[in-house]
């Protein structure tokens, strides 16, 4: 009976390492189902208990709902693209995936409701890592992404059909490059010693449609830095 409210739950941590943590989620439990299981009952009871001797009034007024999480980001049935909100600064790419529905995120990580592989291609792409380097916060030294500092001021390219259609294709051969290795944490993929082959090949194409789409040169003379002024002209441009 206890099946139906447990359901995985992850954050940045889990979603890197390939940890595995699970929750109670009773968003949409009946007061029948919460009173007729002692488990669920003591539970809901402890968080009731938990939030009333908060010294925050915030938390002591969540106390009148001590069966649903205090911030609930959780799209209504529907999958989701996962960005950590904080990350390695050794990483090349902050390690981004697709989500299904019943994943529960926590607020450690910014979610992109309904994302496709196009949205992936983008975010994942060397141009929006730039970005990234240049305009997000810090924790310690670890990127802090945000969807206020980064993804919102983000400038986006308009590309032709083609163009986003080879962005599809780029962004499906990094998942599917991932996909080869099953036994590895996106930790392990993603650091830059133990990167496989393919993967760093599927997103050096990605990087290069992704460029295209922006109508940046694809060269290697052309740097990050002259990769993020352009950003920020287009920023200027969108915000005039």
């Amino acid at each position: 009976a206890l099946a139906k409210w447990i359901r995985p739950y992850i954050g940045a941590e889990e979603f890197i390492k390939q940890k595995s943590r699970y929750c109670l989620w009773l968003r949409y439990a009946q007061p029948a189902d919460i009173k007729q299981s002692k488990i669920l009952y003591d539970r809901v009871q402890a968080v009731r208990e938990f939030r009333l001797a908060s010294s925050a009034k915030t938390t002591q007024g969540y106390a009148k709902v001590p069966h649903l999480f205090a911030q609930i980001t959780q799209p209504e049935g529907e999958d989701y693209l996962l960005v950590p909100s904080v990350s390695s600064e050794r990483r090349r790419y902050v390690p981004i995936g697709f989500m299904k529905s019943d994943v529960i995120s926590s607020n450690a990580v910014q979610i992109i409701p309904n994302a496709t592989l196009y949205h992936f291609g983008i975010l994942t792409s060397n141009v929006h890592m730039a970005w990234m380097r240049v305009v997000c916060g810090r924790l310690e030294m670890r990127y802090r992404y945000s969807k206020e500092q980064v993804y919102n001021t983000f400038p986006w390219p308009n590309p032709t059909k083609a163009q986003k259609a080879k962005i599809e294709q780029t962004s499906q051969a990094i998942l599917d490059a991932r996909a080869l290795y099953p036994d590895s944490s996106l930790a392990d993929l993603y650091d830059e010693v133990t990167m496989p082959v393919e993967l760093r090949k599927a997103h050096q194409d990605n990087d290069r449609a992704v460029m295209q789409a922006y109508g940046f040169p694809v060269k290697t003379t052309f740097t990050e830095s002259q990769c993020v002024a352009e950003l920020f002209k287009m920023y200027k441009e969108k915000t005039k």
